[in-house]
């Protein structure tokens, strides 16, 4: 059988070796250490050292993912019990899972054809539909599906309009820009996963990014049982092991060294699929409107029907090469079949026409050639 070609893979370079090796030596194996600090500096200088936006202290916290983040972020904007949560319904579960470890309602709003992310008109009468119930939305779910920006200026007007809160779900988008801004600096809070297949990793792990230090240190309380400060074990509020342990730090910094690096190989990658796939023309890509700049996390093509969707998949895992469907609409769970939602068709046909084509930094070009290759053929028995 022929090497596994995975969907996206971890892509070590050789310095987290380095960091990780000093990290034992010098004993630092808890969630405490000075590679969780040293992190989040390189992910603060990273996202705001080029923006008008740049925050003069470190507002960034080091979590062991992503879902403890949007759980962190929510719980910070005082989401409880009977709250309404607007989320996007286009992505995966854990987004909206926390609304629910809240005990809050989830409404779900579909997409729009530029971005595939969150539609504003759907966002704006879910809203009003909420508000005639005489319960205003606490907060908004935004998602940059896949690393595509969502329409940031369209989502956050209506969301200033009515006063709503923004959770800015960045977990596939590290690297990605809307107006030369990078994604992450948009929410009232943003969160960042790193994940084993995310554009970086280290391991597991996520940030919440916050809009300042107080709000930092009250979520870093909350992430850490919180623990009243002294000796004698007094706790006020319930509170949470979500900080990300020093090891996976230091995997993290040395991640970081490369992250540029990455985002243009996967963007190379998706280019590369563009160009030797321009002849199926029942195969479409998600361009980049005008100011958007995608790191291209996973590259996805969408198909003429569920038919070929499955073929392909088929087609490659005869292959030994991963692929999947895309995201299952959350408004088509099971789990969420009595929540309301807001939709105009767009998530399910992409869910039933769309395929993630591997696309982890380490591709070589023989792999990309072996990948487009049974998609050619998949394509020409089609016709």
């Amino acid at each position: 059988m022929n090497p596994k070609i995975y969907l996206s893979p971890p892509h070590l370079s050789s310095t987290e070796y380095d960091f990780v090796d000093e990290a034992l030596r010098s004993n630092w194996i808890a969630p405490i250490g000075p590679y969780i600090d040293k992190f989040e500096n390189e992910l603060q200088k990273y996202i705001f050292n080029s923006s008008k936006k740049a925050f003069l202290q470190n507002n960034i916290l080091a979590l062991n993912s992503g879902t403890a983040a949007i759980h962190l972020g929510l719980k910070l904007l005082g989401i409880s019990k009977g709250d309404v949560v607007i989320c996007q319904s286009f992505t995966f579960m854990a987004t909206a899972n926390p609304i629910l470890y809240l005990e809050a309602e989830p409404v779900f709003v579909d997409s729009e054809k530029e971005t595939w992310n969150m539609c504003p008109v759907l966002l704006e009468k879910a809203i009003q539909n909420v508000i005639k119930k005489k319960k205003k939305p606490k907060a908004i779910i935004a998602v940059h599906s896949y690393g595509m920006p969502y329409n940031v200026e369209k989502i956050h007007a209506i969301a200033k309009k009515y006063e709503i809160s923004v959770i800015e779900d960045s977990a596939e988008a590290l690297g990605s820009k809307f107006k030369k801004e990078f994604c992450g600096t948009f929410g009232d809070f943003s969160v960042f996963s790193f994940n084993g297949n995310k554009i970086i990793t280290t391991s597991g792990g996520g940030a919440l990014i916050c809009k300042n230090a107080e709000i930092k240190a009250k979520g870093l309380y909350l992430a850490t049982q919180a623990r009243d400060k002294g000796s004698n074990y007094i706790h006020n509020e319930i509170g949470y092991n979500y900080r990300m342990s020093n090891i996976s730090a230091a995997i993290g910094c040395g991640q970081m060294t490369v992250i540029d690096k990455r985002v243009k190989a996967r963007r190379n990658n998706h280019q590369f699929y563009k160009e030797e796939l321009k002849e199926c023309t029942d195969i479409e890509f998600l361009n980049e409107p005008k100011g958007f700049y995608s790191n291209r996390w996973l590259s996805c093509i969408l198909t003429s029907s569920q038919k070929m969707r499955d073929e392909i998949i088929f087609a490659l895992k005869a292959e030994n090469i991963e692929s999947r469907t895309f995201w299952k609409p959350l408004h088509t769970q099971p789990v969420f079949r009595d929540n309301n939602a807001f939709v105009n068709g767009i998530s399910e046909d992409l869910y039933s026409k769309g395929v993630c084509l591997p696309s982890g930094s380490n591709l070589s070009e023989n792999d990309l050639q072996k990948i487009t290759a049974v998609i050619k053929k998949v394509y020409r028995l089609s016709l």
